[in-house]
């Protein structure tokens, strides 16, 4: 490999370990070891402390976690073990959103951060981008280092987990306080199969409370483990996204995320290779992920990594959007909606089972299927109507319901 391109890939490496966060960074690489170039990027082999996975035996339950803490009445004191938080990581942008809707509810929170993966950055510079980025709340919590050997505060009530990793810690913590898990995926499938993936199946066996992201996850999780579980809806900021545009759109959107496989960049690139076919003077619009280095055989603008304010005004230009998400459905789908924008999104109960408005259209993830919707929907007549029609769909699908469903559910499981 030349100089030049070694560095070109080194950049992004670090972009997505300061962006993205270090967990992020090495499931990137937990898919990707055929990148040898990201392997010289000191981390850790797991996400998750050895000798948490080792103290962590499921399968005799822990003494402590039988009687979980009980709060009949008043505030809670909660503990959130999470990994850092980037700056673009969209996963923690929403954990911080419930956080903080616990913190309005007049729950006491701290976050304690757990990285095995060793090449994040400091608290302190974490603590400064969460600080000056308009993508995460302003939360009252103390923000610390988790210590293995200290755990989490003796008085603290309530324990979330927020990742597989995280899981391991919260289980083995010395805490009495009752367990919760903030699932947003399912993260085995993030993983090739092997030892990361089944570690991570493992956490749902733990005897932890869930409070899922959609109706798909909380279906599966108890279904398939026997795990008791809530869930919220999704919902979408219409401060961030609105249609402007009354015009008939002449573009499409596609979030690209190459280096996120659950995303499907391949298939989408497929199918928007046959939808130029079909509408060569359609302008393609990618964003998600700088995609210079990749050979991508259509015209397209790349628009990369994308602040939040910047967005309403892509949609508003697009006629669709696809969004692929072989796991749990994206938040695009609706943020797409608000602006007016047809989402064309991969058929199966993942998605389905999280939204039912019938201005997603699913499709069969054929890439001349997804081509032909794609088309298909730029030439409806009354495309301008539809896009009014679409965002006042869920003009009601506000996030603060969605956070009354999640403070209902854990302190319904709260009071015992």
């Amino acid at each position: 490999m030349g100089v030049n391109r070694f560095r070109q890939r080194l950049g992004r490496a670090r972009k997505l370990l300061k962006d993205e966060g270090p967990r992020n960074f090495a499931g990137y690489i937990a898919q990707r070891t055929a990148i040898k170039l990201l392997t010289r990027t000191p981390v850790g082999s797991m996400l998750v402390d050895s000798d948490d996975v080792s103290d962590v035996d499921w399968t005799e339950p822990a003494p402590r976690l039988a009687s979980p803490t009980v709060v009949t009445d008043g505030p809670v004191r909660i503990a959130w073990i999470m990994s850092p938080p980037g700056k673009e990581s969209g996963g923690h942008q929403n954990l911080f959103r419930f956080i903080n809707f616990a913190e309005q509810a007049g729950h006491e929170c701290t976050i304690y951060l757990y990285d095995n993966v060793g090449a994040g950055p400091t608290l302190a510079a974490t603590k400064t981008m969460l600080k000056q980025s308009s993508a995460y709340p302003d939360l009252k919590a103390d923000i610390v280092e988790y210590d293995r050997v200290a755990g989490v505060r003796p008085d603290t009530q309530a324990l979330f987990a927020t990742g597989w990793e995280t899981a391991y810690p919260v289980y083995r913590d010395a805490s009495s306080a009752r367990r919760f898990y903030f699932v947003q995926d399912f993260e085995p499938l993030f993983y090739p199969l092997g030892s990361q993936a089944i570690l991570a199946e493992n956490t749902y066996k733990f005897g932890f409370h869930g409070i899922t992201a959609g109706g798909w996850l909380k279906h599966k999780l108890s279904s398939d483990y026997g795990m008791a579980c809530d869930s919220f809806d999704f919902a979408v900021d219409k401060a961030h996204y609105s249609v402007t545009n009354l015009e008939p759109r002449k573009e499409v959107f596609f979030y690209a995320r190459p280096v996120t496989p659950r995303r499907a960049f391949e298939l989408g690139i497929l199918a928007l290779t046959e939808f130029a076919a079909l509408k060569p003077d359609v302008m393609i619009n990618l964003a998600g992920w700088d995609v210079s280095e990749f050979d991508i055989p259509f015209k397209h603008n790349n628009l990369a990594s994308l602040e939040i304010d910047k967005l309403n005004d892509v949609y508003n230009r697009c006629g669709a959007g696809l969004v692929l998400s072989l796991t749990n459905m994206s938040l695009l789908p609706l943020e797409l909606m608000s602006s007016g924008v047809t989402p064309v999104v991969n058929d199966g109960p993942n998605n389905r089972m999280v939204s039912d408005n019938p201005n997603i259209e699913y499709v069969e993830p054929s890439p001349r299927a997804i081509a032909r919707k794609l088309a298909e929907i730029l030439d409806h007549e009354d495309a301008v109507a539809r896009s009014v029609a679409m965002s006042k769909s869920v003009e009601n699908v506000d996030w603060s319901d969605s956070g009354t469903q999640f403070v209902d559910a854990f302190e319904r499981a709260m009071r015992g």
